[in-house]
């Protein structure tokens, strides 16, 4: 390739986007906070703060101050950090994310009052009945008898 020291130019929405430049990234410090957690979105020279209940409202609250950092980009890079670490960020929210909550004890049917009158329990039918045995097919009268050791064939 002669000559060629840079990607060329392509059209943007009213503005020249060159082809292989990287995006400034904005950049969510999480720090829990108790029961809370504390986001600082910084970028684009500027920085919001904000708090949430919970890393997973945290991590929402976050595209919200991004959003506000940069409204005309649709595709935004955002670097979410725990004690300054991705990687500890990603292994929380997704743990958080994946932690199955115990379901709630299932409520004891109560048994229904009797009445005066004793009435006799229906007996349960059955949804199907028992299949029945397909019979196995006659031989024709017509077909040959087998040799000795062959199978017969139907």
């Amino acid at each position: 390739m002669q000559g060629v020291d840079r990607c060329p130019p392509i059209k943007g929405v009213g503005k020249r986007v060159w082809v292989g430049t990287m995006a400034e990234p904005i950049e969510a410090n999480y720090e829990p906070d108790g029961d809370d957690w504390t986001i600082t979105v910084s970028g684009r020279g500027k920085q919001l703060t904000a708090k949430a209940p919970g890393i997973i409202a945290a991590r929402d609250r976050t595209d919200q101050l991004a959003e506000q950092l940069a409204p005309d980009e649709e595709h935004r890079t955002v670097v979410h950090l725990l004690n300054g670490d991705a990687v500890q960020f990603t292994t929380a929210y997704l743990t958080a994310r994946l932690a199955k909550t115990e379901p709630a004890p299932a409520p004891t049917p109560e048994p229904p009052e009797p009445t005066e009158k004793a009435e006799a329990a229906p007996v349960a039918k059955p949804d199907k009945k028992p299949a029945k045995k397909t019979p196995s097919p006659r031989p024709r009268e017509d077909a040959p008898a087998p040799a000795a050791g062959e199978i017969p064939s139907t």
